[in-house]
């Protein structure tokens, strides 16, 4: 199947400003891209592209003052297949881990691992460890948190969730990340496109969230916000958390006055289920 991937996001910015965008299809979708993914800012600035410690593509700018506009719209081939599963996934012992791996055992900006040892000792510890442990985590989060977008705000972490039992679809991913991580399972945030493909529409479109688990030697999606397999899933970026993967970043201010997402299945393609 093809599906259409777009965004419009518009500032205005007072002053000029050096910014980052991680907007950009992640290298490791690139081979499925049907038109280039390329993102247009106006007025036309001179860009930089990079990619960062965590392998996703970024692009460097500073913007004038005045109205910005960054946008692009681009074609992705996608198998049409929910999310793989591996019920069998074992967990990896911490002293077996690849170097690269451990740091996303550790606390990070919204992840206060060291904060919920016990409580997810209290609440996990006794569940069999693998993809099943993972999976029970998801369905915690998923069946004790409330999704709201009047309750999000940037400064949320993992335990403010946790106390509040409600937030939007990253805070969903940060809680489920730091319990996983509380246990020794490797964790990351993931952030990219997710469309309404096969489930029923939810308006407006965004950008989503998830998480990936490090199980027998490879990183696997899991979605606590959703909590079942989804099609159409077009990874972005990878990081420790959300701060990692900021879909843009300002050093000085730049106030957002639109933001508009498309991620739909191309008309006269068939998706496979």
């Amino acid at each position: 199947m093809l599906i259409r991937l777009a965004y419009d996001i518009q500032f205005d910015i007072p002053a000029a400003v050096a910014m980052v965008a991680l907007l950009n299809v992640h290298p490791s979708r690139v081979h499925d891209l049907i038109q280039p993914d390329e993102l247009r800012i106006a007025p036309s600035v001179p860009v930089t592209n990079y990619i960062d410690s965590f392998g996703n593509r970024c692009a460097r700018f500073v913007a004038p003052p005045g109205p910005l506009r960054l946008s692009n719209t681009t074609l992705i081939r996608d198998s049409g297949l929910p999310d793989t599963l591996n019920l069998s996934a074992r967990e990896a012992a911490v002293g077996d881990l690849p170097h690269e791996i451990l740091s996303y055992l550790l606390n990070s900006r919204y992840c206060e691992v060291d904060r919920f040892n016990n409580i997810a000792f209290e609440l996990f510890g006794s569940v069999a460890p693998g993809w099943n442990r993972v999976q029970y985590i998801c369905n915690w989060v998923h069946n004790h948190v409330a999704f709201n977008y009047q309750h999000a705000r940037p400064t949320k972490t993992a335990l403010d969730v946790f106390t509040e039992r409600v937030g939007v679809c990253r805070d969903f991913q940060h809680l489920a990340i730091t319990f996983c991580r509380a246990l020794n399972i490797p964790a990351r945030y993931a952030t990219g496109y997710l469309g309404d493909i096969g489930v029923p529409v939810r308006l407006p479109m965004d950008f989503s969230a998830w998480f990936e688990a490090w199980l027998d030697g490879r990183w696997w999606t899991f979605d606590a916000r959703n909590n079942q397999p989804r099609v159409g899933r077009i990874l972005m970026a990878t990081g420790r958390d959300a701060s990692d993967v900021a879909i843009t970043t300002a050093f000085g201010r730049a106030d957002l006055t639109h933001f508009f997402v498309v991620t739909e299945e191309e008309a006269g393609t068939a998706t496979q289920m």
